[in-house]
């Protein structure tokens, strides 16, 4: 095996070990790959195809990688776009294939500001880690359990886990990133060496998720993505509806609600509530002309949570978290992914600087990671908090007043290309929040939409030809 990057010669080769072995954990890997011998600690099985995975049970629902998210993984894998568009994935140009109802009214399909990639999550981490496992530097250890850190509250200096056979033994490295998503217990392994628990923020809505396939009906290779958002401005439950497109020629139809408006989990009032329950009816009546090909998945662990371990005195050296181990966001919005690569791109140029073993090194990480964690958490929690029964700490006269000031941004951008796209932008994670207030766009902000509101979704005639030649709508009460 060569020497990593960067090692100086006749030295022992440094070490890295990352916990987890999803996309963030295969993504950390292939950044420090450059830099050292990398081990991957799983828990989990891997499978050998863009097949699910046990631990991933979220992976059902509908996943988008935002032009901001795609970018950060294109620098890190250099031509992984190409390679999901192989297996089957869409690239999807924004707006111009997206069909959207919004707070305030239906998005125009004006010509390309961003994009998104749309397949499902199996092939999303399949291509990405069919690529890394080749890297003769990364070795991934699976159905292993992660025991605990090593070290002190100083630094930490390796991991100690169990393998299958009920043998435990340490890796030690000279970085350990946690990619252990969701299910992380860094929390619980820094206290054990003496490290200051983080300041930890929550906001939960109560929403649900029902998931369930559909054979696209013929001709609609190019069809749009299609989604009906809620208003948390109104005080009812926030309920969407969203058709991905995806590989193997088939729709992805994802239903949310928020508490007290949950979807349904059986076949039978799967599309009733398409139809009747959100603010327009345009995915329901697309459904009723598809074949269903599985039944309703439905999912609960949907909450905001976000550890601010950029906060904590005294952070050691030696460990990193990223991705879902910092901060979970409500699915709805589909940032998950993309913060967790845009962090990774923050831990690959701090090593690429600085060193894997320099000073300070964790925490000017850690702080990177944060920045694009804070523009995610904003966006989802400053919605999600004006739910019924959402739980959480009620926004100040400043949020209140930023709220008011979006919500008419939000009637502009259906009227104003120059207002959509910063809008895009934005949500996109291709720029930060302060793009919103730039002057050129709060004065069209206060200048308001220049054409009236969309009455009904933007779909051509030929796209919705394409749905209804392919066979007779269904009664809603058919599985």
């Amino acid at each position: 095996m060569s020497e990593p990057v960067g090692t100086p010669r006749g030295a022992a080769p440094r070490r890295a070990v990352v916990i987890g072995g999803g996309m963030a954990g295969m993504l950390a890997a292939a950044a420090l790959s450059a830099h050292a011998e990398v081990t991957v600690v799983e828990r989990d099985a891997l499978p050998g195809g863009p097949e699910p995975r046990k631990g991933l049970p979220q992976a059902r629902h509908v996943h988008v990688i935002w032009s901001g998210g795609v970018r950060a993984m294109e620098e890190l894998l250099p031509g992984v776009t190409d390679a999901w568009l192989a297996g089957g994935a869409r690239r999807i140009s924004l707006p111009t294939g997206l069909v959207s109802m919004q707070p305030r009214g239906w998005f125009r399909r004006w010509p390309e500001m961003q994009f998104m990639i749309a397949c499902s999550r199996d092939l999303l981490d399949w291509v990405v880690r069919e690529r890394v496992v080749k890297d003769p530097l990364v070795t991934v250890v699976q159905r292993a359990e992660l025991l605990s850190l090593e070290g002190d509250a100083d630094r930490v200096t390796g991991v100690r886990v169990r393998a299958t056979d009920g043998e435990e033994r340490v890796l030690p490295a000279d970085l350990v990133v946690d990619a252990a998503g969701r299910g992380s217990r860094a929390q619980r392994w820094l206290g054990e060496l003496g490290v200051a628990d983080a300041p930890m923020e929550e906001v939960d809505s109560g929403l649900a998720y029902s998931s369930r396939l559909y054979r696209a009906p013929a001709g609609t290779e190019e069809f749009p993505l299609v989604n009906v958002q809620s208003d948390a401005t109104v005080p009812v439950p926030g309920r969407t509806t969203t058709i991905e497109p995806v590989e193997g020629g088939r729709w992805l139809v994802t239903l949310s609600g928020t508490r007290g408006g949950e979807p349904p989990a059986t076949a039978e009032e799967f599309e009733r509530f398409a139809r009747g329950c959100v603010r327009h009816p345009v995915v329901g009546e697309l459904i009723a002309h598809a074949e269903p090909l599985s039944e309703p998945v439905f999912t609960r662990s949907t909450i905001n949570r976000r550890r601010y371990y950029e906060k904590v005195t005294g952070w050691p050296e030696g460990f990193v978290a990223i991705g879902d181990s910092v901060a979970t966001y409500n699915p709805v919005y589909g940032h998950g992914l993309s913060v967790a690569a845009q962090g990774v791109l923050a831990l690959r140029e701090e090593v690429a600087r600085a060193g894997l073993t320099a000073p300070g090194l964790s925490r000017r990480v850690q702080r990177g990671v944060a920045r694009p964690v804070a523009t995610a958490w904003e966006l989802a929690t400053s919605t999600d908090i004006h739910y019924p029964g959402a739980i959480g700490e009620a926004p100040g006269p400043g949020n209140r007043l930023l709220g008011a000031y979006v919500n008419r941004l939000m009637l502009t951008a259906t009227g104003r290309p120059l207002v959509a796209k910063a809008f895009f932008d934005v949500v996109t994670l291709s720029k930060p929040v302060s793009e919103l207030l730039r002057p050129a766009v709060l004065l069209a902000v206060l200048r308001g939409p220049r054409r009236e509101p969309l009455a009904e979704p933007p779909l051509t005639e030929a796209e919705w030809e394409a749905v209804r030649a392919a066979r007779p709508p269904r009664d809603p009460g058919e599985g």
